[in-house]
């Protein structure tokens, strides 16, 4: 018998089938649901049982285990209006229309049938349940100039002086337009004075304000701290878009950090009202597999939010992994395209995709805590596929595949042998013509 067969032996007995029952996860939760911060990843952002899974798991932790927060790999006005729904405090009569707001490439990524589902269960749950409700917010800092048009609509209900010395602060960014990505250019190159001192300015009188502002009221407490977090997403994506033009590759963990402050300040808040605050973040197996495991970690210095979160909250924190072999995917050719429903190619030799395909089993989850031999061989280093809104398979190789140690990276994965496409709400004629043919070129 060979090495690689008497490891996948191991994972044959080690693997937990799922077979889409309501108990398919009560193991895993007995593992998870202690953590105040439980991670659920994706291998692509366009998988359809990754979300499914993903909100199946999310329902048990919010029901079971008292979970209050659901924070998303989105900018946090859009995923504010979510909020504002599921929570019962805005005039959008369904889900589909408090989804609105995702309207930045990828909209997918959130306007898809699973997320609506979800984000309907969650405002059923919430109604039943107003005593311990549940939250929906954005952790993502690509709103630059929604974030500043919140901070100054806040301030123009409770304190119109203040809105309108935000609105001359935020000024400064009125010569470059709507495009952060001129502003980055022209201040990156120094060709113009960035505008970073008055974004600090006005995320700090906004921290001053705070008791003046809310009075002890918690649903003003809630309004300020939203606003709050688009001014620290304001001075956070000001730095982050001025780093793209500088020749640095400091943005990755600019980004990165920004998420983890948040689900930090998430907790504080929900801390200082009183409740026990407990997470669940949902973003790509990139963001949430401890990067320290990972060739993006210990070759380019890259950190994530898993890797932060363990380091900030040892022993309260699980990670979540996803992978699948081959199936279908809904991603984009390039950045700004039309989303297209592609096929997945078989995961490449040598792969942890292929290692777990050779289990021959359709689905199942691997606890990674477990000393084991099966657990010891997935700490090995290997390829591993990650997809995200863009999937080249000509160039599968290069553009889709790094090296990582999978049992160091996550505390449990889940993995589906064959997938399909995540349905957009919003579906072009490319995305419904279907699957490419078989003669499609071949990866590298």
């Amino acid at each position: 018998m060979t090495r690689l067969q008497t490891l996948q032996d191991a994972l044959r007995a080690a693997a937990q089938p799922l077979l889409g029952a309501s108990d398919d996860y009560t193991a895993l939760l007995e593992r998870a649901g202690s953590a105040r911060f439980v991670l659920i990843g994706e291998a692509s952002h366009g998988t359809h049982e990754f979300y499914r899974e993903r909100a199946r798991i999310t329902r048990r932790l919010i029901e079971e285990h008292g979970f209050t927060a659901v924070a998303v790999e989105a900018d946090w006005p859009d995923a504010g209006r979510v909020h504002r729904y599921v929570q019962g405090q805005s005039d959008d009569p369904d889900a589909l229309q408090a989804l609105g707001s995702f309207q930045r490439f990828p909209a997918w990524m959130w306007r898809n049938e699973d997320v609506l589902a979800f984000v309907e269960w969650l405002r059923d749950h919430n109604e039943r349940h107003p005593d311990r409700t549940t939250g929906f917010y954005g952790m993502d800092l690509y709103s630059l100039h929604r974030s500043m048009g919140a901070v100054v609509e806040y301030l123009e209900g409770v304190d119109p002086e203040a809105a309108r010395r935000a609105r001359q602060r935020y000024s400064c960014f009125e010569p470059f337009g709507q495009d952060p990505q001129q502003y980055g250019l022209a201040t990156g190159y120094g060709l113009e004075e960035p505008c970073e001192d008055e974004a600090v300015a006005q995320l700090v009188e906004l921290q001053r304000q705070e008791q003046a502002l809310t009075h002890g009221s918690p649903l003003a407490e809630d309004e300020h701290f939203y606003a709050e977090q688009n001014a620290r997403l304001a001075l956070n994506a000001e730095r982050y878009y001025r780093e793209m033009f500088r020749g640095h590759h400091d943005t990755w963990n600019l980004r990165d950090t920004h998420m983890a402050d948040t689900i930090d300040a998430l907790v504080e808040h929900q801390a200082a009202q009183g409740r026990d605050a407990k997470v669940v973040v949902w973003a790509h197996n990139s963001h949430l597999g401890d990067a320290r495991a990972t060739e993006a970690g210990w070759r380019q210095g890259q950190q994530n939010v898993g890797q932060y979160l363990r380091e900030r909250h040892p022993g309260e924190t699980y990670l979540i992994g996803f992978s699948t072999y081959q199936g279908e995917v809904s991603a984009a050719d390039d950045w700004g395209e039309a989303v297209q429903r592609k096929r997945v190619r078989p995961g490449l030799p040598g792969s942890t995709e292929a290692l777990l395909h050779g289990l021959d089993l359709p689905a199942f989850w691997l606890d990674l805590r477990q000393q084991n031999a099966a657990t010891e061989g997935l700490r090995e280093e290997r390829l591993q596929r990650y997809i995200g809104v863009i999937y080249r398979p000509e160039t599968e190789r290069r553009s889709h595949y790094a090296q990582a140690r999978l049992g160091e990276q996550y505390d449990a994965l889940l993995y589906f042998d064959r997938t399909s496409a995540l349905v957009p709400l919003d579906r072009t004629g490319g995305w419904e013509a279907g699957e490419l043919p078989d003669t499609y070129p071949s990866g590298e």
